[in-house]
């Protein structure tokens, strides 16, 4: 006898029976009712063998669908193919397909590169994908994703003023879908066709001081500075030494060696991917004598701890990241003025305008930038030092000459 709807909804399972009950409905359709719940079976016969296909569990599958699926899996098995096959197949396909979404292939690609990168991108990357591509497009096959569909949801992030992100997705979404084409889960990049698309980035530098004249007011307000002993030095070293402002305010004692006048920052503490901060070699400053004679002034004060700038708070970190620019914000110079950063652009364009003799690849090498000339990698090493402490004592002498105001021309080196 057929089952109908109101017995579906009402059957009970069987105390008596351990493994459930078995109810009928034809041609190898039945309801297996066990106290977990209801489930749709089909018993069938393929090549001799006797075997169940799965439907669901009710209510989820209802009578009609369950009797849908026995008569497209009668029609197979009338073909010739075996039902529980095709199942196992579509199975498969899904998996497949689910491996092949925006938002997996995504996360294994950042799996496969961040032990490359530093913990601070590929945390900003993964971020970055999670908020703005990831709801959208994430569950989408990366084969069906097109150019319209990747600027669409990139228009909305500049709309809501966040333009540098919206390109920086653009890159992003690039490095997945390259990496789908080479792995084979997709044959182009959709991302090629947005090359012009978003609104252009106004390119903004770090202010800084750039001429003679008024880099020499700079130095002369840094006398006049009455705040903490420490902020004042860390002021005076960032213009002598001009290194990343977060290898000034996170200086250690430890890497200072007075007898060989020598800060020698560790790569690990460089700004470099993981695998150059593991594997790099440290990077060199020489100190002029004036660079020594503050930090020697200075070890006095902060001489007995781990920083050569610690926190006034707890003296166990180092200051923040916002000391030598609000110190800069007291002296009267805006951030459109100058900046803690803006250090190396002045260094850089006072070295190339006033001191044409210096190579350019010494300054480079001296800033920690990529080396790209013949003589780039040679300058990194520490056997060719000379041109390096020759640049610093350079440098600090001109701008002693700056601070007290003598006239400065072009200095010439051999």
């Amino acid at each position: 006898m057929a089952l109908n709807d109101t017995f579906v909804k009402t059957v009970k399972p069987d105390p008596a029976k351990a493994g459930g009950s078995k109810h009928a409905d034809g041609y190898g359709l039945h309801l297996h009712v066990k106290n977990s719940g209801k489930y749709w079976r089909m018993a069938y016969r393929f090549a001799g063998k006797q075997k169940t296909l799965s439907f669901g569990t009710y209510p989820a599958i209802t009578l009609a669908q369950a009797r849908r699926r026995r008569d497209e899996a009668r029609q197979q098995l009338a073909d010739g193919v075996d039902p529980g096959v095709v199942k196992q197949v579509q199975k498969m396909a899904l998996a497949v397909s689910a491996e092949n979404t925006f938002e997996a292939i995504a996360r294994e690609f950042h799996g496969v590169k961040k032990s490359g990168w530093s913990d601070t991108y590929a945390e900003k990357w993964l971020r970055l994908m999670t908020k703005d591509l990831f709801p959208p497009l994430g569950r989408m096959r990366l084969p069906d994703i097109t150019a319209p569909m990747l600027l669409a949801q990139l228009r909305r992030v500049e709309k809501r003023g966040a333009k540098e992100t919206a390109h920086t997705l653009r890159q992003t979404a690039g490095q997945v879908f390259r990496y789908g084409v080479q792995t084979g889960r997709c044959e182009r990049n959709p991302v090629t066709d947005l090359q012009g698309a978003l609104e252009p980035l106004t390119v903004k530098h770090m202010a800084a001081v750039l001429e003679p004249a008024k880099a020499g007011e700079l130095l002369r307000a840094f006398d006049t500075y009455s705040g903490q002993p420490s902020t004042k030095a860390a002021l005076q070293l960032s213009a002598l030494l001009f290194q990343r402002p977060g290898n000034i305010r996170l200086m250690e004692w430890a890497w200072i060696d007075f007898d060989r006048a020598m800060l020698t920052i560790p790569s690990a503490s460089m700004k470099r991917t993981k695998v150059h901060k593991l594997n790099g070699r440290p990077h060199f400053v020489p100190l002029a004598p004036q660079a020594i004679a503050i930090l020697q002034e200075l070890q006095s004060l902060t001489g007995h701890g781990r920083y050569v700038f610690p926190s006034l708070l707890t003296g166990e970190r180092a200051m923040s990241e916002n000391t030598v620019n609000t110190a800069l914000r007291r002296l009267g110079y805006t951030s459109e003025e100058m900046t803690a950063h803006g250090f190396r652009a002045m260094a850089r364009t006072l070295l190339i305008e006033q001191m044409p003799g210096v190579h350019a690849d010494v300054i480079e090498a001296q800033l920690a930038h990529g080396k790209s000339g013949p003589l780039g990698a040679a300058y990194d090493r520490a056997e060719y030092m000379q041109q390096r402490r020759e640049l610093m004592n350079i440098w600090a002498d001109y701008l002693d000459k700056l601070r007290t105001g003598a006239t400065v021309i072009q200095l010439k080196t051999a």
